[in-house]
């Protein structure tokens, strides 16, 4: 991994995830975004406007965000890094990469450093280099696990968030105030190995598609287990029975020092899994 400078303008970022936002009383919602520079080092962009996230006709993943930034310099991991101006920063979406034969040019892009060994990357984070953004290829999913949580916010959350930029423009032009980001009463987690493991180990995935589709299919079945169950099948029967599988793994800054292994799944790629017949790839 490569030393990044400490001010990069115009920065070109492949934008590859959005993480499901928590609320901060500093900025509405804790929003937090990663991708490659360049398309070849990652970098973590955080504040992040929620548009970002929801706005996938104006910022969709693998497009290219244009943006000034600079090191964070509240956070230790090297390749943490803030918009220069805040949530102020004007930003673009220049062009997407597209899925044409099989995914190859996301391939050829997102899949030129990959890790084999969770135990590896964990050493990695834990020595001087404090590696904490990476993708990860797994040797076997043996599961997909759901798991009910709270269903609300904690109060004092809440109350910080209200206090905070949880704000948007109305169509009158007028400064409204907008609710928090519905929490989701599920998390969910794959168990997996990696090479060299004795076993499998299980990480939860905060990537904010998986929360989003559970809102979407939630909308459509006006039922949580059908719900869940319809989550299951993309992220379990589809992306690790019929997809190349692959993990965007990050660590929390507040346990990378101090969790035996201080990395979530923050992101799948799942580009089809038959790359020498690109007419059957869908």
């Amino acid at each position: 991994m490569r030393a990044l400078p400490d001010d990069i303008a115009s920065a070109k970022v492949l934008l590859l995830v959005k993480t499901y936002p928590l609320p901060s009383s500093k900025y509405g919602e804790l929003v937090c975004t990663a991708g490659l520079l360049d398309g070849t080092d990652w970098v973590r962009i955080y504040p992040i406007p929620l548009a970002v996230l929801t706005d996938d006709n104006a910022y969709p993943k693998y497009s290219w965000l244009v943006l000034d930034l600079t090191r964070n310099a509240t956070d230790f991991r090297p390749e943490s890094y803030r918009p220069r101006r805040g949530l102020d920063e004007p930003m673009t979406s220049s062009g997407r990469i597209g899925t044409g034969n099989c995914w190859a040019a996301r391939r050829a892009i997102v899949l030129s450093d990959v890790h084999g060994s969770m135990a590896d990357l964990i050493a990695l984070a834990k020595g001087p280099s404090r590696r904490s953004l990476a993708t990860l290829k797994p040797k076997e999913v043996t599961a997909f696990r759901v798991r009910s949580v709270d269903r609300e916010w904690k109060e004092k959350w809440l109350a910080q968030s209200r206090q905070g930029r949880l704000f948007e423009i109305g169509a009158e032009g007028r400064q409204r105030h907008r609710p928090a980001v519905r929490k989701l009463p599920f998390e969910y987690y794959y168990e997996f190995t990696t090479e060299g493991d004795d076993g499998p180990r299980e990480m939860k995935i905060e990537d904010w598609e998986i929360g989003a589709l559970f809102w979407n299919c939630l909308d459509r079945t006006r039922s949580e287990d059908e719900a869940n169950d319809l989550v299951r099948r993309r992220y379990y029967d589809d992306f690790v029975t019929q997809k190349d599988l692959h993990f965007f793994v990050g660590t929390t800054k507040q346990y990378h020092n101090i969790a035996p292994n201080p990395f979530t799944i923050i992101g799948v790629f799942y580009p089809p899994s038959t790359p020498q017949l690109p007419l059957l790839c869908v």
